[in-house]
């Protein structure tokens, strides 16, 4: 019983975050060169999923008062405001030619992986609850451990796609471009596949 929940509980973790892969390698190859990225990555990453995590867990357990299924639709303004942001900001140094000016503006924060994670977890709330709904009290105990073990997991994948040498090449010379549209690209996204603003 419990080795079918493990199991059940991966296979969930993977068809529901493999997209992360991209957006975490992103931010590798953002913080490429900068003391402590890695462990700023994982933290906001931990972070924005057991937000995931406890909005799952309360919804299940009947507080949908707390986070109306309306609302996660609207999170993808998040990504968005963050892509603009990064976008003006690359727009703006564009006729930087100072290297170093370019790597200093280049610093992971913690917080901004988490809101990203959060933002890009609608779709894991979403099927999340209704499994959780479904399993006993100790399967859902045992799938979170799961997929807080495996949070770490997928960080050491991303930042392994991110440090192949032809992959880091492409991201290193398009970061400023990618990182921008992907994120710009996952909260119209949000938006629009939740019905948010009547789309």
């Amino acid at each position: 019983m419990i080795l079918s929940s493990i199991l059940q509980a991966i296979g969930l973790f993977l068809v529901t975050n493999i997209d992360d892969i991209i957006v975490l390698s992103l931010f590798f190859a953002r913080g490429a060169g900068q003391r402590g990225t890695t462990a700023r990555i994982l933290v906001g990453q931990y972070l924005g999923f057991v937000a995931i995590l406890g909005a799952a867990v309360l919804v299940s357990l009947g507080a949908g008062a707390f986070l109306p299924p309306e609302v996660i639709p609207y999170f993808g303004l998040i990504p968005l405001g963050l892509g603009l942001w990064a976008g003006w900001q690359a727009w703006r140094g564009s006729d930087d030619d100072d290297d170093d000016a370019k790597i200093e503006g280049k610093n992971v924060a913690a917080w901004t992986v988490a809101g990203v994670t959060f933002a890009n977890g609608g779709d894991n709330i979403g099927v999340y609850v209704p499994v959780f709904l479904s399993v006993s009290p100790g399967a859902v105990v045992a799938y979170c451990v799961v997929f807080l073990a495996l949070v770490a997991v997928l960080v050491g994948l991303a930042k392994f796609v991110a440090t192949r040498r032809p992959i880091a090449e492409v991201l290193e010379r398009w970061e400023h471009i990618l990182f921008p549209i992907v994120l710009i690209g996952l909260g119209v996204f949000i938006l629009i596949s939740g019905g948010a603003f009547g789309l």
